[in-house]
């Protein structure tokens, strides 16, 4: 299981985890070693509440497609395990991330000072700029 907040768990069954060989330099161990690892996690099918997986699908996040899919690759250790380790901490974060629901706004009013100083700034901002004028002898 997975913790991601007070009373929410993930089970680790819903995430499905590919081994894949890595990228980039490395020499002979990136071409015959699959140390790399591709966690893919499909929201709509999880166990996650509605108003939690519409947040997730909500995130302006190039990691989720478009069938609602959110892929990790983690290949920065030599260690499969320890890649897969990196890829779950990854995915903890993104779904962390929406744990909260956002407060809705209430909407308030500027007070009187804010105002009277606002109008205040504007007239002496007015003056100043008046005094830029052209002269008249």
């Amino acid at each position: 299981m997975l913790y991601l907040a007070p009373g929410l768990l993930l089970s680790l069954r819903e995430i499905e985890f590919l081994a894949i060989r890595a990228q980039g330099a490395g020499g002979q161990n990136v071409n015959k070693v699959s140390s790399a690892v591709q966690l893919r996690f499909d929201i709509p099918a999880s166990s996650l509440p509605d108003d939690f997986k519409q947040r997730v699908l909500n995130l302006a996040d190039q990691r989720i497609s478009k069938e609602g899919v959110l892929v990790i690759k983690a290949q920065e250790h030599r260690n499969q395990e320890q890649n897969r380790n990196e890829a779950l901490r990854r995915l903890k974060a993104v779904l962390q991330s929406v744990a909260t629901p956002p407060k809705n706004r209430i909407a308030t009013k500027p007070t009187r000072g804010s105002q009277q100083r606002r109008i205040e700034s504007k007239t002496k901002r007015g003056a100043v700029k008046q005094l830029r004028g052209r002269v008249n002898e």
